[in-house]
């Protein structure tokens, strides 16, 4: 019994022994099989490590209110070094590239702070620091103190100076962008089809370079609210290592300006990955696309391309017939934004520029005394003359100044403050209708006297002027003074419009607000987020009011009124008088010195149930007349046929 006990132990020990060692063995082979498969793989095709690259996403593209595009993309060719491509050659391959794209008479980037030519002197000053401290020299190093320090860096000791220069370009540029595998260098951007096929022809000579298909912005109208839409543009040096936080590479195109710029973190697309398998000599055994790239958001605008189009084009058309009748308009902006929502439908300027040849341009625009570049619409301020007048009605009635009916007898001179100013006609006794279809300087005096210029310039505040309008991209505050007390010459000034200067989208919201009933909303331009191909919306803009304006029932039928009364026997009756539209609105005329007033006009239709609030101002206009030309067109263009029309595009700008 005792051996018969201690066999069965003996044989129960070996049993467990066996199991141990079987699920040793088992893991071992599911380690070698599966767990460990990736590693023996590459030891099996000889690679011995994994990189990745960054495959470009598609920007997210610029559409108007209704889905009509402004900004797209197109597919072009970059030219491209791959690092993992690359051979022992390389300053042999840049120069054999550089020889077909002189012969083809294209650029290529080269952003050494050197000239191209004999004898090298250093040129863009701003960047030439950076050069001596990337070769470590001493701050007083001269150009050719660095020329000889990137012969040697580059070993370019064999080639002639001409070819020394063209390569240490490519090289140094190359080496700020960070070249690697994981960042490809692109050593020229949308090139021509033709240029592509030589260098494709030409491939056996270029080892690491590739001709890649990659995403362009473009617009589909280069005139059409440039200054809104703003423009794409690479990263500079000296905000590299920022956006390369973000993930960026050097070569990524960004938001410069407007929407655009408002935009970039909508519009910039989640790059992709493909991973190469590096062999011990470096070369690549092969490459899968790991991780896909998803393109940008889109955004949909409230701007409506017809209207907008139709508002640059009335601009145009007035500016240059005020101009060959001998006056000396030069300039103007319009804006309309609904009513109750503060949503931008159109901001127009003249003169403006063609985007497509803005790098062309740009100093000629820049010194035109014209100002092309600046945005009027949104930046320009201008004192704003009789415009204001409905905003003092308001206040008047609202703070019981003023009583509706009640007569201010208008004798043409002012004497108050021991300050004498002067209305333009002697009208006698008006009240508050006539006095805003006459625009009667002597009543607004009166108005603003008794207001008091504290309490004028916190309804001007509360109207949205002098203060931000909330809209997406650059605007001005436009310039409220601040008064110090209720009484003085400033006083009667600021209640007919001068002193104080604001923007063409200040008054376009502050007559929206008025309309409204006082309910001050934010300026926007931007309707809604949705994804690129437009199935999915990620967010939508609502309506956001800013502050709310007490105006009674009473005082709000009393200013529209005689707002109405402007356009149907007042100042704006010549533009306006049998427009089969009801409108209500106000002419306005600014002092300059030494110029030609500047023209303002103000708008909300239709009267009964107002949709749209517009504000015009052309500079150096002399009269009203002059705006109220382009708020009839811009009136027909919302109301009536020309909204569903393609307006024909007519010159915008002025070069000479």
């Amino acid at each position: 019994m005792p051996f018969q006990k201690k066999s069965q132990i003996q044989l129960t020990v070996l049993s467990l022994l066996m199991v141990a060692a079987i699920c040793f063995y088992s893991a071992k082979v599911y380690s070698l099989q599966i767990s460990e498969a990736n590693k023996y793989a590459q030891k099996s095709d000889g690679a011995v490590s994994v990189r990745t690259a960054v495959l470009k996403a598609p920007r997210g593209e610029i559409l108007d209110y209704c889905g009509r595009q402004i900004a797209i993309n197109r597919d072009g060719y970059n030219v491209v070094f791959n690092k993992a491509y690359v051979g022992d050659n390389l300053n042999d391959v840049i120069l054999t590239l550089i020889d077909l794209f002189a012969a083809s008479g294209t650029e290529w980037i080269d952003n050494l702070p050197m000239a191209r030519t004999a004898p090298y002197a250093y040129t863009e000053e701003d960047s030439v620091d950076k050069l001596i401290k990337k070769l470590g020299l001493a701050h007083y190093a001269t150009a050719e103190n660095c020329f000889q320090a990137m012969v040697k860096r580059y070993e370019l000791e064999t080639y002639t100076p001409d070819e020394q220069r063209k390569i240490m370009g490519v090289r140094y540029s190359m080496e700020i962008a960070d070249f690697s595998i994981s960042y490809p260098y692109t050593f020229a951007e949308d090139i021509s089809t033709e240029l592509m096929r030589k260098i494709s022809e030409s491939g056996f000579l270029l080892s690491g370079v590739s001709v890649n298909v990659v995403p362009f912005r473009e617009y589909t109208d280069t005139s059409l609210a440039v200054n809104l839409i703003g423009s794409v543009g690479p990263i500079y040096a000296e905000d590299w290592e920022e956006y390369k936080k973000k993930g960026y590479s050097y070569d990524d195109k960004v938001g410069k300006s407007g929407i655009e710029k408002w935009g970039e973190e909508y519009l910039r697309g989640t790059d992709g990955e493909i991973t190469y398998r590096i062999g011990a000599k470096g070369n690549i055994l092969s490459g899968t696309v790991t991780k896909a790239p998803i393109a940008g958001k889109t955004i949909m605008l409230t701007l409506d391309k017809k209207m907008q189009r139709s508002a640059q084009n009335s601009l145009a058309q007035t500016v240059r017939q005020q101009q060959a009748k001998g006056g000396t308009a030069i300039a103007g902006a319009a804006v309309v934004v609904h009513i109750d929502s503060g949503k931008i439908i159109c901001a127009a300027n003249y003169p403006t520029y063609d985007a497509a040849t803005l790098g062309k341009e740009y100093d000629k625009l820049k010194n035109n005394p014209a100002k092309p570049l600046t945005d009027r619409a949104f930046q320009g301020i201008y004192p704003i003359g009789s415009t204001i007048k409905p905003a003092v009605a308001v206040a008047a009635l609202e703070n019981h100044h003023y009583s509706v009916g009640e007569t201010v007898n208008c004798v043409m001179t002012y004497h108050y403050y021991d300050f004498q100013i002067k209305c333009m006609h002697r009208h006698g006794a008006i009240n508050l209708n006539n006095a805003l279809a006459k625009s009667c300087n002597y009543f607004f005096f009166e108005m603003g006297r008794r207001i008091g210029a504290l309490t004028l310039t916190d309804y001007y505040k509360q109207f949205g002027l002098g203060v931000k309008t909330g809209v997406e991209v650059d605007d001005s505050k436009g310039m409220l003074m601040q008064p110090k007390s209720n009484g003085g010459g400033d006083t009667l000034q600021i209640a007919i419009g001068q002193l104080n200067a604001f923007t063409p989208l200040q008054l376009a919201n502050y007559v929206a607000t008025l309309a409204n009933g006082g309910t001050h909303y934010r300026a926007s331009l931007i309707s809604k987020i949705v994804s690129y191909d437009i199935d999915t919306v990620y967010d939508e803009s609502n309506p956001e009011v800013l502050n709310t304006i007490t105006i009674s029932d009473g005082t709000l039928r009393a200013v529209k009124a005689g707002m109405l009364s402007v356009t149907e026997d007042g100042t704006g009756r010549a533009t306006l008088g049998h427009y089969p539209i009801k409108v209500g609105g106000k002419t306005g005329t600014a002092q300059v010195n030494n110029k030609a007033d500047h023209s303002l006009f103000v708008a909300f239709a239709p009267f009964e149930n107002p949709e749209i609030a517009i504000s015009v101002v052309i500079e150096n206009g002399a009269s009203g007349a002059a705006a109220g030309g382009v708020v009839k067109d811009i009136l027909n263009a919302y109301f009536f046929s020309d909204y569903n029309s393609s307006p024909p595009e007519i010159p915008f700008t002025v070069l000479d």
